[in-house]
């Protein structure tokens, strides 16, 4: 097949008329076309007019001499993007894998592996998926928190509860494709594929990953829920066994720390342990939300509206005077500000999104680099105790209820506390209480906001209407600790292989998927089934 990038259609063309475009392009008949898929869509929305930019994959007739003479137009060979397994390892392995956490990171690892034919054992503090999302809509209707299962802690990891952004700057085509191939045979959209800035949606994910699960028990895995990870057995160096619920020891030589950002409790086991960790910067602020519609208006203009487009999405960068990054992160259109605490007296605020993305407000993250100096001590786990005090403002000046912190983002400018809401109604449960958000962040980061909004809105006509709300507090942009590894992926610790975004090596879902994935790889290139 060949690759043939820049079929361009008009807002109101109807995607069928890539053929004819292919042709139009080529000179050659329609006919001749055998077949083709999309690769690539983006959106065009310079010049005030937006059209739509395909890269296709083609196989027509006489595909040798077409790529002899489209150098012009950027014609190549479409490339091998078929995943292939490693080759398998001399080493015997003792009992089974072991993936600890069942997020993007341990649910890959365990796919491949199971694939693989090793039957791997995922343990998972939290909950299946089903009973979950119980437990979820019972913190956000009540306020009653379990510290295992919630937002962060259950069956897909933190990503399970939030918009789907299946985006990433990783250049690791061929394992890429594979999560989204894997995705869409569990469930996802066929679109994933494509679109220049993939979603599922909270909705679809909790489908997904429950049927990621079948296909790992159908493939000979087993998957453990409410299972934590309480000690680890090492003997010259080497992991021999681990310990779960404090009651069950499990021998194996292979271990996949499939670990999330907030899992602070198996850190501190680890580092008593002797594993090797290092401070890691992250970020740190609020949710901001937005009407959608003004969001769309400002992004689309006369198109605002228009079915092909759905809601409109920003993303923000502004470099303070201070020396400290400020942007927005995470955006959720036609989404929703989420309650996130996985730790009793904590609040803690995400964003999250249903497939449809048919809300009335936008949110996003608008955070603050958060660096190792600011930590007050060069212990490895100091960022987590950062973290831990300003979620512990943040709670206590809501009223130590599990509410959030809110303010107008007019008043928050002024130095004023907000008393009500304005045009913007805050979606946060369990609820919300006005204030000053600035007693629940450092002043750094108040002062770098201020700057960075008006300049911001710049960029972005209206995100400093004075009504937009800001929801605190945002802690858990990333992992602040970085579990250290060697390129054979384990760490100090033979055959403890730490991953993903809670051992500090990724970033979003699909990234997290992928260093799973050569997780896997590692383990069976080093043993044998």
């Amino acid at each position: 097949m060949l690759r043939i990038p820049e079929i361009k259609l008009d807002i109101d063309e109807d995607i069928e008329q890539i053929p004819k475009k292919i042709s139009e392009k080529l000179g050659i008949e329609e006919l001749k076309i055998i077949s083709y898929y999309v690769y690539k869509e983006s959106i065009d929305a310079r010049k005030g007019h937006i059209h739509f930019v395909y890269t296709v994959d083609v196989e027509i007739e006489d595909e040798e001499t077409i790529l002899n003479h489209g150098h012009s137009m950027k014609i190549t060979k479409s490339p091998d993007e078929t995943y292939r397994y490693v080759e398998q390892g001399s080493r015997p392995i003792e009992g089974r894998p072991v993936i600890v956490g069942f997020g993007p990171s341990g649910m890959f690892s365990a796919l491949i592996l199971a694939e693989m034919g090793y039957k791997p054992l995922v343990i998972e503090r939290g909950k299946a998926v089903e009973e979950r999302a119980k437990d979820v809509e019972l913190f956000w209707d009540q306020g009653t928190l379990n510290t295992d299962s919630n937002v962060q802690f259950g069956e897909g990891g933190a990503g399970t509860f939030s918009d789907g952004k299946l985006t990433t700057r990783i250049k690791d085509t061929v394992r890429c494709r594979k999560v989204l191939n894997e995705l869409i045979s569990a469930g996802a959209p066929q679109n994933i594929l494509y679109k220049q800035k993939p979603h599922v949606g909270t909705d679809i994910l909790q489908e997904v990953v429950k049927n990621i699960r079948k296909k790992i028990i159908e493939l000979g895995g087993e998957i453990r829920f409410n299972c934590k990870m309480t000690d680890i057995l090492i003997q010259d160096d080497q992991i021999k066994a681990i310990e779960i619920n404090q009651n069950e020891e499990i021998i194996t030589n292979s271990v996949i720390l499939g670990l999330g950002h907030s899992a602070r409790d198996t850190f501190e086991m680890l580092y008593n342990k002797g594993t090797k960790m290092e401070q890691k910067a992250f970020s740190m602020g609020v949710r901001i939300e937005h009407p959608q519609e003004l969001i769309d208006k400002t992004q689309y203009k006369k198109h605002t509206g228009h079915p092909r487009l759905g809601a409109a999405d920003y993303k923000l960068v502004h470099h303070c005077k201070n020396d400290r990054g400020a942007y927005t992160f995470c955006m959720c259109p036609g989404g929703v500000v989420v309650a996130s605490a996985s730790e009793s007296e904590g609040v803690v605020t995400n964003g999250m999104s249903y497939f449809k993305r048919d809300g009335d407000n936008a949110n996003s993250a608008l955070l603050v680099d958060i660096r190792p100096n600011d930590f007050g001590s060069e212990h490895p786990l100091a960022g987590i105790d950062f973290q831990r005090v300003w979620e512990k403002k943040a709670w206590q000046l809501a009223g130590m209820c599990y509410k959030a912190p809110v303010q107008k983002l007019g008043d928050f400018i002024k130095g004023t506390p907000s008393k009500e809401e304005g045009e913007v109604k805050p979606t946060y449960r369990p609820g919300v209480f006005w204030t000053d958000i600035s007693n629940c962040l450092p002043n750094y980061v108040v002062d770098s906001l201020k700057e960075a909004i008006p300049e911001m809105a710049k960029k972005l006509r209206g995100f400093d209407t004075e009504d937009a709300v800001l929801t605190a507090v945002e802690t858990r942009s990333s992992s602040p600790v970085r579990i250290l590894r060697d390129d054979t992926s384990q760490s100090n610790v033979e055959g403890l292989f730490p991953v993903g975004e809670g051992s500090g090596y990724a970033g979003g879902i699909i990234s997290s998927a992928v260093d799973g994935i050569k997780a896997a790889e590692a383990v069976a290139s080093l043993f044998k089934i």
